[in-house]
């Protein structure tokens, strides 16, 4: 019988020993200390040669002085030199002209889809689709308009931005302003959801709500409510709605009133890239 008491041989240990145990001397792999060996003098060698150990203030540049910032500052450039043939003749055009030319169109449509991304998609979401309280870019309802030219002088001016050019429009403060008690705003909200075929949430409020909505409204929204755009006011008959078109969303816009800002885009973005948008916008499917 073996036994298992019997110590390993000394010449097979490291010669440490703790409690009885001993550290046996096994050597790694030849192929994996060669390895090791070649990734510790290709790691020296490669820092060398590139940008590598940092310090206080800066960091070692390399030999070969190449960066990653100067490569992609080359590529760039490369990029933007290749683009200036097409945002050159934009610029120069208007945008009825940038649609009518075919190879003008397609760039304005790849280049315009990637600024909205970049400066628009934060409040009108992808596609242009809108959220509450940012307008849909894509079905047919408009409170400016939406041709290429009233596109264009949105984005470039904006609204209620504080430009001189902005779109500017003011629905009083019904409730908040003392011009109407609460019964009647609640009154002209039933109303209103007539308007666009829906049951009010009081009928009997219907018939007050409309003769107050010809004394407080139709000066700006039309005696059929159907909105006006040079005014910037939207149409009540259809079911489109910013800020909501229930009862209760209809009657806070008539207590406080809903005046939201977009900023003016002219002297942020050249005058190519407002084109470039103003083109992309309209290719939404609800640019007339």
């Amino acid at each position: 019988m073996t036994d298992m008491s019997t110590k390993p041989d000394p010449k097979d240990t490291t010669g440490h020993e703790w409690d009885g145990i001993q550290e046996l001397n096994n050597p790694l792999p030849k192929w994996w200390l060669y390895t090791f060996y070649v990734t510790v003098v290709f790691a020296i060698v490669w820092s060398v040669l590139y940008p590598s150990v940092p310090g206080f203030r800066s960091y070692f540049g390399g030999t070969l002085g190449y960066t990653q910032r100067d490569a992609v500052a080359q590529n760039l450039k490369q990029a933007a030199d290749a683009q200036a043939v097409y945002r050159d003749r934009i610029k120069a055009l208007g945008v009825q002209d940038v649609k009518a030319n075919d190879e003008l169109y397609r760039f304005a449509i790849a280049g315009g889809r990637v600024l909205f991304a970049e400066n628009c998609a934060g409040c009108h979401q992808s596609g242009g689709v809108g959220t509450k309280g940012y307008p849909s870019l894509a079905d047919d309802d408009w409170l400016w308009g939406g041709s290429l030219a009233d596109i264009e002088r949105t984005i470039r001016y904006g609204i209620r931005s504080g430009h001189d050019e902005a779109r500017q429009s003011q629905m009083p403060r019904f409730l908040a302003d003392g011009l109407l008690p609460a019964k009647d705003v609640e009154a002209v909200a039933d109303y209103v959801l007539t308007l666009s075929g829906r049951e009010p949430g009081n009928a009997a409020n219907v018939a007050r709500g409309k003769a107050l909505f010809a004394d407080n409204c139709v000066a700006c929204h039309g005696d059929a409510g159907k909105g006006n755009r040079e005014l910037g006011a939207p149409n009540l008959t259809d079911k489109v709605w910013i800020y909501g078109g229930d009862r209760t969303s209809i009657a806070h816009s008539i207590a406080q009133s809903r005046n939201g800002v977009m900023p003016a885009w002219t002297g942020r973005l050249d005058e190519a890239t407002i084109k470039m948008l103003a083109v992309y916008v309209h290719s939404l499917g609800g640019g007339e």
